[in-house]
Formats: C-alpha cells, sequence, structure tokens
C-alpha cells in the first residue's frame, strides 16, 4: 500500500476576500493545500497553533491589525516560523514603507500573474 502524500500547504496572507478566494481557488486546483488568513496577525497565530508549517508564505503588506510588515518581522523573531520562505504581494512598486524595509524570498506585484504565481510557488514545492 502507497503511503499517502500530504499537498503541499501555502498559506494566503490577505485582507481581501476575493484576492483570497481566488488565490485559495487557483492553488486549491493546481493540488496545493491553500491556507488563508485575513491579517498578519491572523497569520501568526495559525502559524504558532500548527504543528504542521507552510512550505511558503503568500504576504499582502497593506493590511488592518497587523500589516505584512509588522507579520514579517515578528515572524523572522520567532525561530520555528523564521525560515518559512515569504513571496510578498503588493500594488506598491516597492517593500519600502515609512520605517519599514523587509526582506522577502520573492515580490510579486498585484494584480498578479496567476501562471507566474504557480510557477513560482512550485519552486517552493518540490
Amino acid at each position: 500500500m502507497s503511503e499517502k502524500v500530504e499537498p503541499c500547504a501555502i498559506l494566503v496572507v490577505d485582507d481581501d476576500f476575493a484576492i483570497r478566494e481566488v488565490l485559495s481557488e487557483v492553488l486549491d486546483e493546481a493540488g496545493y493545500q491553500a491556507i488563508t488568513a485575513s491579517d498578519g496577525a491572523g497569520a501568526l497565530a495559525y502559524l504558532r497553533e500548527t504543528l504542521s508549517l507552510p512550505q511558503v508564505i503568500l504576504l499582502d503588506l497593506m493590511m488592518p491589525v497587523m500589516t505584512g510588515w509588522e507579520f514579517r518581522i515578528a515572524q523572522q523573531q520567532d525561530q520555528r516560523l523564521a525560515e518559512i520562505p515569504v513571496v510578498a504581494l503588493s500594488a506598491r512598486p516597492s517593500l519600502d514603507h515609512e520605517q519599514y524595509t523587509i526582506s522577502v524570498d520573492k515580490f510579486m506585484q498585484k494584480p498578479v500573474d496567476l501562471d507566474h504565481l504557480l510557477r513560482l510557488v512550485e519552486n517552493y514545492c518540490d
């Protein structure tokens, strides 16, 4: 009997419900397991509670409650979460924002090219 392989888990963090839904559907249809959070605080709470961490995080930067910048700083300060790759998604043309400058693994400007996103995600899920 073959062992069941779990799909690659991807955490989608975006305050826009429609964007979360579209990304989640596209990822699920491509065979990934999409997990969603509506802001950085919710994403951080999920990551700290789950036993099985996602292979990559798709992170919006402009969100209420906890921005993507604030999330990334908190993520990098948590040893268990720090190594999870992050792809920042933003309508802004760069990562600079007020006092925050963060490092991420990749940056994609919105609107996101879904084919390009799927090719990018595939790199983290091999």
